[in-house]
C-alpha cells in the first residue's frame, strides 16, 4: 500500500527533454499565463491527457454501454467551463491547453480585472487577497467551475477592498487597456477591405506558384 505520506507524481514529464520547438511553446505559455514553472504546465497537460484518454476509451465502446459514463465526463467538463455550447466526446478530443489554463483561478482573477497582470494575479492569490464568497483561496492553479466564477472577489480582510488602493487603480487601468485592445481587434476583424487593398497571400497561392510550403 505504501506510506500515505508519500505523494504520487501528479504529472508526466515530456519524453523528449531537449526539443527546441517544445521549449519555445512551453516558455511562451508559461509567460502568457504567469505559471511558476513548467511543472505546473505539465500537471495541466497530464490532466488534459487523462480527459482525452477517457474520451477515446468511451468512443471504443458501443453507444448503449458508454452513455452514462459519457454524460458524466461531458457534464463535468461543462460544469468546469472547459467545454461550452453542446459538448460531445468529439469536443473532448479537440480540447487544447488554453481551454484548461483559462479556467485557472489565477487567470480568472486577471480576466475579471482584479489584478493588473497575470503575475500580479498569482501574487494576490498566494498572499490571501482572493476569496470565493467569504472563504480565502490561495491556490492559483485551482480550476474554477462556472458557478463559482461570479463569486470571485477580494477577501474581507484584504486592503484591496479600498478602491483608492494603488493596486486597485493599476488593475482598473489594465482592464481598461485590455478591453480597448479587444475592441480594436474586433473592429479590425470586421473592417471591410478597400478595393485597392491587396488580397492576402494564402497557402494555396504559394503552392500554385510552385513554392514549397513548410508546415
Amino acid at each position: 500500500m505504501g506510506d500515505p505520506r508519500s505523494q504520487k507524481k501528479k504529472y508526466v514529464a515530456p519524453k523528449t527533454p531537449f526539443d527546441s520547438d517544445r521549449f519555445e511553446q512551453e516558455l511562451q505559455m508559461v509567460g502568457i499565463y504567469g505559471l511558476r514553472n513548467k511543472k505546473e504546465l505539465w500537471k495541466h497537460r497530464t490532466e488534459l491527457s487523462n480527459y482525452r484518454r477517457q474520451a477515446r476509451n468511451l468512443l471504443a465502446l458501443p453507444v448503449s454501454e458508454r452513455a452514462l459514463q459519457e454524460r458524466e465526463l461531458v457534464d463535468k467538463l461543462a460544469r468546469l467551463g472547459i467545454l461550452t455550447a453542446e459538448p460531445t466526446l468529439d469536443h473532448v478530443l479537440d480540447l487544447t491547453m488554453e481551454n484548461l489554463l483559462e479556467r485557472r483561478l489565477q487567470t480568472l482573477v486577471f480576466r475579471k480585472g482584479l489584478a493588473s497582470s497575470m503575475h500580479h494575479a498569482r501574487q494576490l492569490v498566494t498572499h490571501g487577497h482572493i476569496a470565493l464568497d467569504t472563504a480565502r483561496v490561495d491556490t492559483p492553479q485551482r480550476i474554477i467551475a462556472v458557478a463559482e466564477e461570479n463569486r470571485i472577489q477580494y477577501s474581507s480582510k484584504s486592503a484591496l477592498n479600498d478602491a483608492s488602493h494603488p493596486a486597485r487603480i493599476a488593475a482598473s487601468d489594465a482592464a481598461t487597456r485590455a478591453s480597448a485592445a479587444r475592441l480594436e481587434e474586433d473592429e479590425d476583424f470586421e473592417r471591410p477591405r478597400r478595393s485597392d487593398e491587396a488580397e492576402p497571400v494564402t497557402d494555396d497561392d504559394m503552392e500554385s506558384e510552385g513554392d514549397e510550403h513548410i508546415e
